[in-house]
């Protein structure tokens, strides 16, 4: 019998039964079905608490970390100052006009997620993703409070006592703390955190600061502790984007139905001739926290966590049977092992080469960038209206607008000059002028903008057409070049 190599059980039409009408009184919407997962055992679920932890660590901890930047400067290690519009990154700095590292930082994650997605599969779904991460944080405490799988179904379903609602009442509290920690250190990242924190206990933090961590400790608590699966399968988009990155290469938590089928009890004693592995136990399903069946093939609502993985191979271990009758596989390997060849790795693909090489392009770009950045940046206005100004003496001079960022964290004086033109003078607005000076010193305060008006001028004959590419050159009281700009020195016609 030929069997589909994603989804090898399907529905088949039979004669002697009769199709389900639809009727007037049918539900648009089937009504959610409480998933009560067990608890797992194995190398998948230990993988899983190292993750959970190394990741809510991190989000937890972080806005906490101290880094030095001098005098004047958040010390705050991660830190989106929206104030002064600048994102803090241990001893990385990005300014507003470096918005190109946050869209490169970005570009680095979506890359990254094509790669593993089309290797691995869902893992992000699996073991990363925060939806994941925190919903099994949420099953620790429930599970802690009110026990594994079968205690949690007759706690369910026994009348409302003084137990039940002792044990769900501090369920809740405990899940509406978790939320507000939640919140609270989102909102860490956006201001200098201890500070932030004596505000937030005293009632004298910014309103909209409340109206964050509320908003985000609802969010927590309704998706950790009642949507659960129902976001991955109806809110996220990823589901079913993730379609796109994956092939018949792709290793994903699979039942391999091949060893598997025909399934059904086996009793101790009893050969194993002429039937499969799976016994019937049903353990893939009750440890899954999506419900999901993963005997029946691929499904949208799949995250691939692997615990199914840990539960079939407990269960194989104690039969007497090899392991991996759920394991990761690919749908290349099914139709290899159906034509009696055996089965593959095979990561060095096409699409997954490309992931790669975009990857490797753009974390090399952002390298060499932050390596070669400058602390300096320099920003030249030419008037358009005059074009130019001759004087009295004969001379054109041209209008500029100069804006200097320092961004070094300390007081710094730049010296500024023009190349690529002969006998000029430079006057600043504001500074004293001596004759025939070509260049100025222009003192900039730490982490300031400073913009000043320049005129440039110089002799008639100097000039050999009506537009002059010339340099502005910003240089350090030593004499060495840190930024240089391109612009033009007009003139009269002829």
């Amino acid at each position: 019998m030929n069997q589909d190599p994603i989804i090898p059980h399907k529905l088949v039409e039979r004669a002697d039964v009769e199709p389900v009408k639809k009727t007037d009184e049918m539900p648009l919407y089937e009504k959610r079905k409480k998933i009560y997962p067990k608890r797992a055992f194995g190398k998948f679920r230990t993988f899983k608490w190292v993750v959970m932890l190394i990741t809510l660590g991190i989000y937890y901890v972080a806005p906490w970390l101290r880094w030095d930047r001098g005098e004047g400067v958040p010390d705050q290690a991660i830190l989106v100052d929206a104030v002064n519009t600048r994102f803090y990154f241990f001893f990385i700095e990005i300014w507003p006009h470096e918005v190109y590292y946050i869209i490169g930082g970005v570009l680095l994650f979506v890359f990254g997620l094509f790669l593993f997605t089309s290797v691995f599969g869902r893992v992000w779904c699996g073991y990363t993703c925060p939806q994941t991460v925190w919903v099994d944080l949420f099953l620790v405490v429930e599970r802690f409070f009110e026990g594994d799988r079968n205690e949690r179904i007759r706690l369910d379903k026994a009348p409302w006592g003084i137990k039940k609602i002792a044990k769900k009442t501090i369920k809740h509290i405990t899940w509406l703390w978790i939320s507000v920690l939640t919140g609270g250190a989102w909102v860490f990242y956006f201001t200098d955190a201890p500070t932030l924190y004596q505000q937030f206990l005293v009632f004298e933090a910014p309103t909209t600061t409340y109206l964050w961590v509320g908003i985000f400790t609802a969010f927590t608590y309704v998706f950790g502790g009642f949507s659960r699966e129902q976001v991955c399968t109806y809110m996220c988009p990823w589901p079913r984007i993730q379609a796109a990155m994956m092939d018949e290469h792709t290793l994903a938590v699979s039942y391999r139905y091949d060893r598997g089928e025909p399934r059904g009890p086996h009793k101790k004693g009893t050969t194993w001739d002429g039937r499969g592995d799976c016994i019937q136990c049903r353990q893939c399903v009750v440890v899954c926290p999506q419900g999901v069946d993963i005997r029946e093939g691929s499904q949208l609502s799949c995250i691939q966590c692997s615990l199914c993985i840990d539960a079939c191979d407990e269960v194989m271990e104690k039969i007497g049977r090899p392991k991996g009758l759920i394991a990761y596989d690919s749908a290349a390997n099914f139709e290899r092992r159906a034509q009696g060849k055996k089965s593959t790795l095979n990561i060095f693909r096409p699409r997954v080469l490309i992931y790669t090489a975009m990857l490797s392009v753009i974390g090399l770009l952002i390298l060499v960038n932050l390596l070669g950045k400058s602390e300096l940046n320099l920003n030249i206005l030419r008037d358009r209206n005059p074009v130019y100004v001759t004087l009295a003496n004969g001379e054109i001079r041209n209008g500029y607008t100069v804006k200097l960022l320092n961004m070094s964290g300390v007081p710094q004086v730049y010296t500024i000059s023009v190349d690529g033109l002969d006998n000029y003078q430079m006057q600043i607005v504001g500074m004293d002028r001596a004759d025939g000076q070509t260049e100025h010193d222009i003192p900039v305060g730490a982490d300031e903008i400073r913009s000043v008006k320049l005129y440039v001028s110089a002799p008639r004959q100097s000039l050999n057409s009506e537009s002059i590419d010339v340099d502005f050159v910003i240089s350090s009281p030593g004499g060495e070049t840190l930024v240089e700009k391109q612009t033009t020195f007009k003139g009269p016609r002829g």
